[in-house]
């Protein structure tokens, strides 16, 4: 991942919606969930997860990440080290190992410490938690560490109620199983909260729209979208709530809009 592409993740609330722009999430999650097949059953950790991930490389991607590696053990200064762990955590995210990705993105924002450091490990965590729908040991992993993520994000930005969105949808996409109405439970709260926050909204019209509530998405995102209509996520939402409804005027309408 280049700077320009950290600096437009960092600056992006909502990142998972939207993160890593440039990346074709369907492909890199596709290739993510073949990869890692292999680590069924197996207890899981980082070294788990690299060794496996090298085992899928290419002699091209080797010697790229023999390069990238070098150049990460030679890093001396702080800064030459944080280029070192955006350049290996790009490296993992294009090759499909996005949880690999993850715990690059991690070691960025272990040095910076920023809530959009956290907030850009956190998405990077969840687009792995959504590649991993059918591998249980690595959905797990990538849930537990993206909530610890985006829980350290919204520590130290207590005000901003992106990082506790993100939080939740992160539950929406694996519910505890003690409480698996956690995510939904968050997000009311949020929106007593912050009753003029548009991701707020736009987190709720996604969970309406997983659950096929069409009418009720369309109503929240509406409310997005009149909130903040120069959001890029809130038209692609409408789009396919109102696809979803039956209405292919207003769902074409959203989707011309849709970037």
């Amino acid at each position: 991942m280049n700077k320009l592409q950290w600096i437009v993740a960092g600056g992006a609330a909502l990142l998972f919606l939207i993160l890593w722009s440039g990346f074709d999430i369907k492909n890199k999650a596709q290739k993510a969930t073949d990869r890692s097949r292999s680590i069924q059953g197996e207890a899981t950790d980082f070294s788990t997860l690299i060794a496996d991930a090298k085992e899928h490389l290419t002699g091209t991607q080797s010697q790229q990440l023999a390069s990238l590696v070098l150049a990460s053990n030679k890093a001396q200064q702080e800064s030459e080290k944080l280029e070192a762990y955006k350049a290996l955590s790009g490296f993992w995210y294009r090759s499909g190992n996005i949880a690999v990705a993850g715990g690059y993105a991690d070691s960025v924002a272990l040095i910076e410490n920023t809530p959009d450091a956290w907030s850009v490990a956190g998405g990077t965590y969840y687009n792995g938690l959504v590649a991993a729908k059918d591998v249980p040991v690595l959905k797990s992993y990538c849930a537990s560490k993206a909530i610890k993520a985006f829980e350290s994000a919204a520590s130290l930005a207590p005000d901003k109620a992106e990082h506790r969105v993100n939080l939740a949808l992160v539950y929406a996409e694996n519910p505890p199983a003690d409480n698996p109405m956690q995510a939904v439970l968050m997000l009311r709260d949020l929106e007593a909260k912050y009753p003029q926050e548009p991701s707020v909204f736009n987190a709720l019209g996604r969970l309406a729209i997983k659950t096929n509530q069409w009418d009720r998405a369309i109503q929240r995102l509406e409310k997005a979208y009149s909130l903040d209509p120069n959001n890029p996520n809130t038209p692609c939402l409408l789009a396919k709530a109102y696809e979803g409804a039956g209405n292919a005027d207003k769902a074409g309408e959203f989707a011309k809009k849709c970037k």
